[in-house]
């Protein structure tokens, strides 16, 4: 490990941040006014060595080792709260990344598990260490699996990315199952990748490690341009968050589209042709980070739930814009996953507090971390996707 510079080499903190923030970054950071809305907008600011408003003070003042050596920046989830909420316009979960990178590229001191995360990401091409060529593992016990996810249809217009967490967590493998199984009531001629889908490389970018998702986008675009596709659908919001908005930093992207699951079902399904039954209970939504905040799809998730018979929906006190993070993310569970569950157990409050009975998301990784939490604070809430909740209503019909 290399030894903490006296100072802060700027000019490497700035090839960081100028694939990342916009212009006259280093100055904006310089401009903080220390009013503390980063501090009290961020979801693990409880658990740092110093808070966000801090951190920033002592970039000003030149601390270079108290900053470089703090837990700070590895315990951010990457949710952007504080950005969007900043009134001096800081890029300031861009420059936490940064911060990360600088680091990585510098030779410091790097979370153990972060570095083998990213051997595994490169050499496995997936975030479990799993064998690859096992990504349909999640079909095996469907009964009749879809032609989509038989590598008898090597062609389609249509590709669902299933992406890491959907593919090798059993806790969400009902998740990637009803879509495929919505996509085939709903006649929609679509693909997967199988063994050829690598992760998207997003676990790296947040890790700092963005120089090393080269090779996975090259790979990536080329498997789906390879049967024809024009359009890409996720169920991962950070798949989708890291093919429509950082895909094009290293590639040509050019004709072809992205969309949330969610995105497609409202805008292309033909909803007249899918009878859906009724599913009782009061539900509420959790707006995904990457989804909401970071790529402003809030509707479709919930035009999807109002469309299911039956439920009664209930808004969150903090939604949209606003939502808290679940906790999941920025790879902050790698780092420390009591902090994790912290936050999640402080988002299932929010929960609880609107009476819902089931609690929906439209992410794989916000359903694995809040169900994980709800177990162990003993809260009574099923956590479920929206495309499980429209799956079951259409199965609900079948009766």
């Amino acid at each position: 490990m290399a030894a903490v510079p006296e100072v802060l080499d700027l000019s490497q903190l700035d090839r960081s941040l100028a694939q990342q923030v916009t212009p006259g970054r280093w100055e904006k950071i310089l401009s903080c006014i220390q009013c503390g809305t980063c501090s009290a907008s961020c979801p693990t600011a409880y658990a740092m060595d110093y808070t966000p408003r801090q951190l920033w003070r002592m970039v000003q003042l030149g601390l270079t080792r108290e900053v470089l050596t703090s837990r700070t920046f590895w315990l951010c989830t990457v949710c952007k709260s504080c950005q969007v909420r900043c009134p001096r316009g800081i890029q300031i979960t861009d420059t936490m990344v940064a911060l990360r990178e600088y680091v990585y590229r510098q030779g410091l001191e790097v979370p153990d598990l972060l570095l083998r995360v990213s051997q595994t990401v490169t050499s496995q091409y997936n975030i479990s260490g799993d064998d690859n060529a096992n990504r349909l593992v999640w079909s095996q016990n469907l009964p009749n699996p879809p032609v989509g996810v038989n590598p008898l249809r090597r062609t389609a217009e249509v590709v669902y990315f299933v992406g890491c967490v959907g593919s090798f967590y059993p806790r969400v493998y009902s998740i990637p199952q009803a879509l495929v199984k919505v996509l085939e009531r709903a006649e929609v001629e679509f693909t997967t990748l199988g063994g050829e889908e690598w992760c998207c490389g997003y676990p790296l970018y947040v890790a700092g490690m963005r120089e090393q998702m080269a090779e996975i986008v090259r790979h990536n675009l080329e498997q789906v341009r390879k049967v024809g596709a024009k359009l890409v659908i996720f169920t991962c919001p950070s798949c989708y968050y890291a093919w429509s908005h950082l895909y094009p930093e290293f590639a040509d992207v050019r004709g072809l589209h992205f969309q949330h699951a969610t995105e497609f079902l409202v805008e292309r399904v033909t909803w007249d042709a899918l009878r859906l039954g009724p599913v009782e209970g009061v539900v509420t939504y959790h707006d995904p980070c990457d989804l909401g905040r970071k790529s402003g799809v809030y509707d479709p998730p919930r035009e999807v739930l109002l469309r299911i018979p039956g439920l009664e929906f209930r808004e969150m006190s903090m939604a949209r814009q606003s939502a808290l993070c679940c906790g999941g993310g920025g790879d902050v569970e790698m780092v420390d996953p009591s902090i994790t569950m912290g936050v999640a157990a402080k988002r299932l409050a929010q929960v609880q507090a609107t009476g819902a009975d089931i609690l929906a998301s439209a992410c794989q990784q916000c359903k694995r971390t809040l169900q994980e939490a709800a177990r162990q604070n003993r809260i009574r809430v099923r956590v479920m996707d929206v495309v499980e909740l429209l799956w079951q209503s259409i199965q609900a019909a079948d009766v």
